[in-house]
């Protein structure tokens, strides 16, 4: 058994099980959204006032529209919102079912790298399948604006496979590359553990695709897939367990965190074919007491940058390169769930430092950094709430 390392933070967590899902039951009435901002109110020891803008049920994630006034808003049961401040969110239509239980049902979304011009959005759910089966999707749609917004020409572009038992480590979160050529999905080993180290399956891994769904010729294992395409050719790294926040540094790197086992949350930095380990290597240990060797047991495997035990179940994660808040340039934001609070690391080359560790005694599910610089964050459950950093003056 590991003995647990102490955080490098002065506050201690709230613990609880390393769990991605809400412990919230189906919520299908949205009449939880505000239409106007609340007074901003202080968070102890941090230089930022928290303003609550809305609520939701059961929010998921977000991304903003060009112009920053709106925003997009997945809600868990299977809803996607249109914000605007000021204003209440708004139903959008046109929204493919999602199988909603356990920590399935609406997942990502983010605008395409040419949204301006097409319109086009990308979003994650969970379907089911043949004998109680479930995996996430992604697929692609144009949003339509308008006093009555809709999605149209829905096309699903990517499925986990195979689609397994159980309603847990979907993953299923995006992003695209900076130059807009690529899209990346983190997915999940869905509590199977070995698929995880798979070449056949895409469970456990970060997949690289080009916008369309199809699969780069330069794909670090696309000459080793068996008749040159496949879920092998999809594989951009491997040995994950349940990556839930995927993002790129202004110097076009990309980091990952996933939700170790019992211990052993870790934020990655992503590397073209790396294997991370899970779950032959981990610095936790599986639920029911059995041992996982650490990363240094097995150099061969990539180690995390950062790490956690206890654990705090990372939420969102999101690069901050603005100035609106002091000595944040460059670094990552990153929400907890069981933590109940934010976390700021710095960035320095290809090394990652704990900096920061903010309170908010509740469950952090997205961070999200708006075109002005400013920081917005997704609490978790059924009275979700959108909330919005303020610097102090």
């Amino acid at each position: 058994m590991k003995r647990f390392r102490p955080l490098a933070f002065s506050a201690a967590f709230v613990i609880a099980a390393c769990s991605g899902g809400s412990q919230s039951s189906a919520a299908s009435d949205t009449s939880l959204d505000t239409s106007g901002a609340q007074p901003a109110a202080p968070l102890a020891g941090a230089p930022f006032t928290v303003q609550e803008v809305a609520r939701f049920a059961e929010p998921w994630a977000m991304t903003f529209l060009p112009g920053g006034t709106r925003a997009l808003v997945t809600e868990r049961a299977g809803k996607l919102k249109l914000w605007q401040a000021g204003g209440a969110a708004r139903d959008v239509a046109g929204v493919p079912q999602v199988a909603y239980g356990g920590q399935g049902g609406f997942g990502d979304v983010i605008l395409s790298p040419d949204f301006a011009e097409s319109g086009t959005i990308y979003l994650s759910w969970v379907e089911a399948g043949a004998r109680g089966s479930f995996g996430a999707v992604v697929g692609k749609a144009k949003l339509v604006d308008g006093d009555k917004p809709r999605i149209e020409g829905l096309e699903i572009i990517w499925r986990q496979d195979p689609k397994v038992p159980g309603r847990g480590h979907f993953s299923h979160r995006l992003a695209f590359s900076p130059d807009g050529q690529y899209l990346f999905i983190t997915s999940g080993e869905r509590q199977k553990f070995d698929p995880a180290q798979d070449m056949d399956k895409n469970l456990g891994k970060i997949v690289r695709l080009q916008p369309d769904g199809s699969t780069p010729a330069d794909n670090p294992f696309a000459d080793a897939a068996k008749g040159g395409g496949g879920v092998t050719a999809q594989i951009w790294s491997l040995g994950h367990r349940n990556l839930l926040g995927i993002a790129f540094d202004g110097a076009g790197r990309l980091w990952q965190q996933e939700m170790g086992p019992k211990g052993g949350d870790e934020v990655n930095l992503v590397e073209r074919g790396a294997n991370y380990g899970y779950p032959i290597v981990s610095n936790g240990d599986h639920y029911d007491g059995r041992d996982i060797p650490d990363h240094p047991t097995r150099p061969e495997f990539s180690a995390p940058k950062l790490w956690w035990n206890p654990s705090i179940s990372p939420g969102g994660l999101a690069w901050y390169g603005g100035d609106l808040y002091p000595g944040w340039k460059n670094s990552l934001l990153m929400g907890a769930l069981s933590g109940e609070g934010l976390i700021r690391m710095a960035i320095d080359g290809d090394k990652l430092h704990k900096s920061d560790r903010w309170d908010f005694g509740t469950r952090i599910r997205e961070v999200e950094v708006n075109e002005d610089g400013s920081v917005w964050l997704l609490t978790d459950g059924k009275d979700g709430k959108l909330l919005k950093l303020i610097p102090k003056s």
